[in-house]
């Protein structure tokens, strides 16, 4: 027999993942920047080329049947990967 190995390894996916979640403060620095995100994705390089910076955000109505109620979804993220020369 066997095992299903895609549940399991999702399952401990969760678990580890759970373990590793804090809970912090709502910073509105952050808040507000999210806000100021333009719908759809951006990426920007400085001009050295050491870091770039990408944007994306996501916003939709849902509405459960012709006249149900509305949900709003708003999903932002922030990105940043830098490359620093090290001796």
């Amino acid at each position: 027999m066997a095992l299903p190995i895609i549940p399991i390894a999702m399952v401990a996916g969760a678990m580890a993942l759970a373990r590793n979640v804090h809970i912090s403060p709502v910073d509105q620095r952050v808040e507000d920047r999210l806000d100021d995100i333009g719908e759809g994705f951006a990426a920007h390089r400085n001009p050295n080329g050491e870091q770039v910076n990408a944007s994306y955000r996501w916003k939709r109505v849902v509405r459960f049947g012709k006249s149900g109620p509305a949900m709003e979804i708003d999903a932002s993220a922030l990105g940043r990967l830098r490359f620093k020369k090290v001796n």
